[in-house]
């Protein structure tokens, strides 16, 4: 481990003018430098649903101020995380905790480049392992045609609800950005969606195919003018009052469609017709890195998960080279049909 370089006397000097402010006081100014610098709102509302525990856990043992912070005490918040029990009763995930740790860390860093602490003991934290997880839940194709189907397109939310969950499907876009969508945002002509600002403050251009713009157009006729007659938002998709829709409307109107309506029990809302659109592609042979682009992943790391779940071109090898498949495509003498059993297994070995 290399030795830390010495602070000079304009770090001292500054160091010194920070020591009457709180630990508290200064998350509340890096959320507010984080602002001026352009993260979202919702990116600093999870900063601060993650750093400000460890700010109040701080504070019931006494440590208000930044410097009074070491290596032992992290590894202290560090051990209060791994037995913390949610409301539920069970315990953060090792993902859950990561998040929090590393928005401490990130934390600590500002408050060292702002020469607040003259060493950072956050850095020498030894992290949980990363899980590699894989997506909770997919449709196939048949179930996700069964639940665009079990919507009642002859009343206007049941359209409005199938225009967007077959944008979701087609497109693969998030939640935030299917809510975000506006009038202009859909290109008929190109057949695209222009994702503006989504994730990482990021545009991309994604293609949506004819069966979801034949949607959108049926529901720009027939139900959004009538949504619109007092006010309008500009927004593609919109509410009885002309405004955007909200994240937890989407999510419950997308579970209601799979769970309540189309009858599957899976968990998942918008997100698994994201997680479906990929797996289905890969399955049809599209190119990784064409999903990647769709997909709006930084990392193709991220897109290759998906890999793992697609797993039509296994299961083909599966049936051509397993042998008890083999024998089946060769309508074996033992096979149950051939011999016209259709009893239990027990029965066939009379």
């Amino acid at each position: 481990m290399t030795k830390p370089i010495p602070p000079g006397p304009e770090a001292l000097y500054l160091s010194r003018q920070n020591e009457n402010a709180t630990q508290r006081q200064h998350m509340i100014a890096w959320l507010a430098h984080l602002e001026a610098q352009g993260y979202s709102l919702r990116t600093i509302e999870g900063y601060r649903e993650r750093v400000l525990p460890f700010v109040t856990w701080c504070e019931e043992r006494g440590l208000l101020y930044a410097p009074q912070v070491s290596l032992p005490v992290l590894e202290g918040w560090q051990r209060y995380l791994r037995s913390y029990r949610k409301a539920d009763g069970n315990t953060l995930a090792v993902g859950g905790q990561l998040n929090r740790l590393s928005a401490v860390r990130n934390f600590w860093r500002w408050l060292l480049k702002r020469h607040i602490i003259l060493y950072n003991p956050a850095e020498q934290l030894e992290l949980p392992k990363e899980e590699k997880r894989l997506p909770a839940q997919v449709f196939s194709e048949q179930e996700t045609r069964q639940v665009l189907g079990s919507l009642d397109t002859e009343k206007p939310l049941g359209l409005r609800n199938r225009a967007i969950l077959e944008i979701l499907w087609s497109t693969g876009i998030r939640r935030m950005e299917a809510g975000n969508l506006m009038l202009c945002d859909v290109d008929f002509t190109r057949g695209v969606v222009n994702v503006r600002q989504g994730k990482g403050k990021k545009d991309r251009v994604v293609p949506v195919g004819h069966v979801a713009l034949a949607w959108v157009q049926r529901y720009l006729k027939d139900v959004r003018p009538r949504l619109a007659q007092r006010f309008d938002s500009g927004h593609l998709f919109i509410t009885y009052h002309g405004k955007g829709l909200k994240p937890g409307t989407l999510t419950q109107l997308a579970g209601e469609a799979i769970r309540k309506k189309a009858r599957i029990d899976k968990p998942g809302a918008c997100h698994i017709f994201r997680h479906s659109m990929a797996t289905q592609m890969l399955d049809n042979g599209a190119d990784t890195r064409h999903i990647q682009a769709i997909l709006g992943h930084e990392k193709l790391e991220t897109t290759q998960i998906y890999t793992k779940v697609a797993i039509a071109p296994l299961q083909r090898v599966h049936e051509k080279t397993h042998p008890a498949e083999k024998r089946r495509r060769k309508k074996a003498p033992d096979s149950p049909e051939q011999n016209g059993a259709t009893g239990s297994p027990d029965s066939l070995k009379s």
